[in-house]
């Protein structure tokens, strides 16, 4: 039996919700609203001292970080596999599977919590962001959010971010000019790790411009979410209400970025 706790747009639990519908894995979830703190409370944070989402427990035992835990699905679930046969191809899987943790994902983060979380957080009173803010165990990453919440676009933190996300989109590109697929000609562990992210900066208006700067990776896209796990992983836990949302922040966070991109 697997357990997945997760929260509907987190980009770490998106890829692992990608990884349960390619494989037709059955699943029960446990919805955590990472806005709110659950992810916080004593009993969560028993399963992730991180107290961070996605966590899979399997047969009773806890499994963190959604790169471990895709690992783990695919040891465990060999069938629709994930990684290729050639030893070069599964090397380069890697390294693209590498790309968040090299600091795309904490660039995702500045970016969301700039375009629309902040406003959320925005509406507490002060004890309560300041209860929110210090729940962060890390000091830099508290320090971060702290930024981009009263800052926006404004902050440091969001422009490097910015920066970093377009050289990590540029290099997609240009392995999509040459391979259908990030490792080649296949669906991979790659694809699924770096679909979130893209889709997050997408659906925060970053990338209507893609057909025209960076062909391959619009094609790309296009052909992700045209896959069958797309819908039950990605759009099936995105309320209508906050694709509308987003929408609303759209025109000043899209003069924001592009303020960004060319500092």
């Amino acid at each position: 039996m697997l357990e997945l706790y997760h929260h509907n747009t987190s980009v770490c639990a998106v890829k692992v919700r990608l990884v349960l519908a390619e494989k037709d894995i059955d699943w029960t979830g446990h919805y955590i609203d990472i806005i709110a703190g659950e992810q916080f409370t004593p009993e969560f944070a028993r399963l992730n001292p991180k107290c961070e989402v996605p966590v899979l427990v399997a047969d009773g035992r806890p499994i963190r970080e959604s790169t471990l835990i895709n690992e783990y699905l695919e040891d465990a679930h060999p069938e629709t596999p994930l990684r290729p046969d050639d030893p070069y191809e599964r090397a380069r899987m890697r390294l693209w599977c590498k790309v968040p943790d090299d600091g795309v994902h904490f660039a995702c983060a500045d970016l969301t919590f700039a375009a629309h979380h902040r406003h959320r957080v925005l509406e507490m009173s002060g004890d309560e962001m300041e209860e929110f803010l210090n729940n962060t165990k890390d000091p830099g990453l508290r320090e971060r959010k702290r930024a981009a919440v009263l800052e926006g676009f404004a902050s440091p933190f969001v422009a490097a971010a910015v920066q970093l996300y377009e050289k990590a989109l540029d290099d997609m590109n240009d392995q999509l000019a040459h391979t259908p697929w990030l490792a080649g000609d296949d669906y991979t562990l790659a694809d699924v790790s770096l679909t979130p992210y893209v889709n997050r900066v997408a659906m925060l208006g970053f990338g209507d411009d893609w057909p025209e700067t960076r062909p391959h990776l619009a094609d790309w896209f296009d052909r992700v979410q045209a896959r069958a796990n797309y819908q039950p992983a990605v759009r099936d836990w995105l309320p209508d209400e906050l694709v509308a949302a987003l929408g609303r922040n759209g025109t000043s966070c899209l003069d924001g970025y592009e303020a960004a991109k060319a500092a």
